[in-house]
């Protein structure tokens, strides 16, 4: 579980001076907590729960730095770069634009899928088959390449 190690890795960084991985860090301790508190005290929140916040966390900061890149807010956009580098590194690996190709083939043979209006079942294959592995993003892109 994500949320074990992050209180490590907190005092870790607290101990080594390394702002920019504290303030990534502390990040995904909020968000995580924040979804805990959501669903009720006595729940708790599975690994894919977290990756899928974690997820949720670079999308937020790519859009962040995007924006600030377009403004010339070169300190800005590279606060969030900082960001995004430490939660990477509690995803699992990102497949490549190849390997995910070759598992969306996979599974438009698998569901019979013949055309762009069978995007939607063949989308929430997909992103089952790839959660945590690849950007929904680049998923519907490459089903849409597929079926049309």
């Amino acid at each position: 579980m994500i949320s074990n190690t992050i209180d490590q890795e907190i005092k870790k960084a607290m101990l080594a001076k390394n702002n920019a991985q504290l303030r990534g860090l502390r990040a995904i301790k909020a968000a995580l907590l924040l979804a805990k508190t959501e669903k009720g005290s006595s729940e708790e929140i599975t690994e894919e729960t977290e990756i899928k916040i974690l997820q949720k966390l670079i999308k937020q900061r790519r859009e962040s730095a995007d924006i600030y890149r377009q403004q010339n807010r070169e300190d800005l956009y590279q606060v969030e770069n900082e960001e995004i580098e430490v939660i990477n590194q509690f995803l699992p690996k990102q497949l490549d634009r190849e390997e995910v190709a070759s598992i969306i083939e996979g599974v438009i043979k698998q569901s019979g899928a013949t055309s762009v209006k069978d995007m939607g079942k063949v989308m929430g294959m997909a992103n089952a088959a790839l959660a945590g592995k690849a950007d929904g993003k680049l998923i519907a892109e490459i089903v849409k390449e597929k079926l049309a």
